[in-house]
């Protein structure tokens, strides 16, 4: 048999990990190492794809809003401040819960955007997933809507985009007007779409006596579901405490029943009677708060009961994200 002859192999220009393009999972690799895409660079790019941030809003003025916004809440808008302000030609960007045909932002035919917070994202860390779709939107043309793509791993997140000092004031509708500028003058197939959407809404409103508290109305009963700050094992304590003492409820009829796990953050749950409406909860909802401010303060060892109230809650939770 003839000898091989040695193989040699060209030089290939060699790559930083920053300039190496996203290729197909089993195509080679750009870096030029002979290895597939995904057993290369493309395991550094999956990882950072699906490493989940536990708290993603963690940061931004509102923090807790923002989880209200994703989680809890239909229709509603906030004003958003950028960092280094608004761009030439952009007068306002306002996040939105949701947007039509579910689209991640939209430039309006002013220049406006809207950014769509309650949409799937391409990886772990929806602030960052939210700050490549703002970017891109700053720049669309004018009454284009932005369509989804994964964001790259080192791009900015949103706390690298707004304004850390920006007040986060949300405002809560009660229907998907706010998706067209005119909706008295739309056209019918708008205006049926909004029918649509306003039909599917849970009638909400915020509470503005205390953070971050939204009340909602069902068919059954109503209820007001609350999104704390504070570290989840010590406000499950502190609940914990309250139920146990029978200083839980927001009124006669009222019932503390759990809790959601939702980015990060803990979010109380109450029943309230169908008669109970978001005016009546306003007071009951800050004299809660002083008696939880003095329970989340104390560090005594839980009694028996208090105990027991806990597994209560704690076997009530569910987790959202």
């Amino acid at each position: 048999m003839a000898k091989k002859r040695p193989q040699t192999k060209a030089k290939r220009p060699q790559l930083t990990d920053g300039e190496i393009p996203v290729v197909g999972a089993r195509e080679p690799c750009p870096c030029g190492s002979g290895r597939r895409y995904k057993a290369c660079h493309g395991r550094t790019a999956a990882h950072a794809a699906t490493e989940l941030v536990h708290r993603p809003f963690e940061g931004l003025p509102g923090e807790c809003d923002w989880v209200a916004l994703r989680e809890l809440v239909p229709a509603a808008t906030v004003e958003l401040p950028l960092k280094d302000g608004l761009p030439d030609g952009v007068p306002s960007v306002t996040l939105a819960t949701v947007l039509p045909m579910a689209w991640p932002a939209l430039r309006r035919d002013d220049g406006s955007v809207l950014l769509g917070l309650q949409n799937d994202t391409s990886s772990g860390d929806i602030s960052r997933d939210l700050a490549d779709t703002l970017q891109r939107a700053l720049i669309a043309d004018p009454g284009t809507p932005v369509q989804a793509r994964r964001a790259p791993a080192d791009g900015p997140r949103l706390q690298d985009l707004l304004d850390p000092e920006g007040a986060f004031e949300p405002v809560v509708h009660s229907g998907f007007e706010f998706w067209v500028p005119d909706p008295e003058n739309a056209t019918p197939d708008v205006t049926a779409s909004l029918e649509r959407a306003n039909a599917a809404a849970i009638p909400t409103v915020k509470l503005s006596g205390v953070d971050s508290a939204y009340w909602c109305e069902t068919p059954e009963k109503n209820h007001l579901r609350w999104v704390m700050p504070h570290p989840e094992e010590q406000l499950l304590d502190a609940l914990a405490r309250l139920h146990a003492a029978g200083r839980s409820s927001l009124g006669e009829g009222t019932r503390l029943v759990g809790s959601f796990r939702a980015h990060g953050l803990t979010v109380p749950v109450w029943d309230l009677p169908s008669g109970v409406g978001a005016e009546d909860v306003e007071k009951p909802a800050a004299e809660f708060a002083e008696r939880l401010a003095s329970a989340l303060a104390t560090d005594a060892p839980l009694t028996a009961d208090e105990r027991r109230a806990r597994g209560g809650l704690t076997n009530r939770q569910v987790t959202l994200n």
